[in-house]
């Protein structure tokens, strides 16, 4: 029987797993198998760079981080797994769709965005949404627009006011 000591070790990483899921916007389990260390170092610093961060953690202590939660992903957690967390929804996802495109070796498995589970195909809709930034650039250009097609307008008017006077 396995002591004191490494019992609390374990529960401290189910701890940990628990709270990173809980606290992020985005938890994206992947497939890292085939990466170099090269590759995995590189898709660390890409997901860095966006506010996430991925680790390795065992499938039996992801299993019952889970259930504290009552979230059951156990179709997903065979074979080695990496998990992104991410403070923003879609950003990791963007990072690791686009990683897994260059690399075939890594391949996205499930998710869980905004505290709901989230399947590949939903996966693979919200990476090529946007980033935040590109969405308020677009409404920024449609206001614009509109602001400038009163301009004229209004300019338009006060003409023909000018010309019926």
């Amino acid at each position: 029987m396995a002591n004191q000591k490494i019992l609390d070790q374990k529960q401290q990483i189910i701890n940990e797993i628990a709270d990173n899921v809980k606290n992020s916007s985005s938890a994206i389990w992947v497939d890292y198998r085939g990466l170099t260390v090269e590759q995995v170092t590189e898709l660390r610093r890409k997901l860095r760079e966006v506010g996430a961060d991925i680790k390795v953690y065992k499938n039996t202590l992801t299993k019952r981080a889970l259930d504290t939660l009552s979230i059951s992903l156990d179709d997903y957690l065979n074979g080695p797994n990496a998990i992104a967390f991410g403070e923003d929804a879609i950003a990791p996802i963007k990072v690791l769709a686009n990683f897994a495109k260059e690399n075939e070796a890594l391949e996205l498995r499930v998710g869980i965005v905004d505290g709901k589970i989230t399947e590949i195909d939903e996966l693979n809709k919200l990476a090529t949404i946007p980033s935040r930034e590109g969405l308020l650039t677009m409404l920024a250009g449609g206001m614009i627009g509109i602001a400038k097609d009163l301009s004229i307008c209004l300019h338009l008017y006060g003409e023909q006011l000018e010309n019926n006077e």
